[in-house]
């Protein structure tokens, strides 16, 4: 996060376009691999410490984004917090739906996250 936070500004020009971004000013360049770095280190990490329930980071931003947020530098904080706030709450269901047993978080989160994904895949991209 702190890694990609500091491009909020770049980002918010670059998804206007790489010929905007550049015609003002910022280094297209620079940020694409910024950007795919940060995405890389930041996907691997959360695969290493979380397993597969790293994909709600897949999700929670383009929630976000169809609720209308599209400044990068608010986008990106409030990403954590609802990824946070939605693994705490099915972290919660998982250890309750079934109690005393529990189900693995990530069953969970695959059932709730896999039909927003699959829209997400099949939804026509705003232009």
């Amino acid at each position: 996060m702190l890694l990609i936070l500091p491009l909020g500004r770049a980002l918010n020009l670059y998804a206007r376009g790489e010929q905007v971004a550049a015609a003002l000013g910022e280094n297209v360049t620079f940020i694409r691999r910024s950007v795919y770095v940060a995405a890389s280190l930041l996907t691997a990490t959360a695969v290493t410490l979380a397993g597969s329930v790293g994909f709600v980071g897949l999700i929670v931003p383009h929630l976000l984004r169809l609720l209308g947020e599209t400044d990068y530098r608010r986008l990106l904080p409030n990403a954590v917090l609802l990824g946070g706030s939605f693994m705490l709450l099915a972290d919660t269901l998982a250890r309750s739906v079934l109690a005393p047993m529990q189900l693995p978080v990530g069953t969970l989160t695959a059932l709730l996250g896999t039909p927003v994904f699959l829209y997400l895949l099949t939804r026509t991209p705003r232009t």
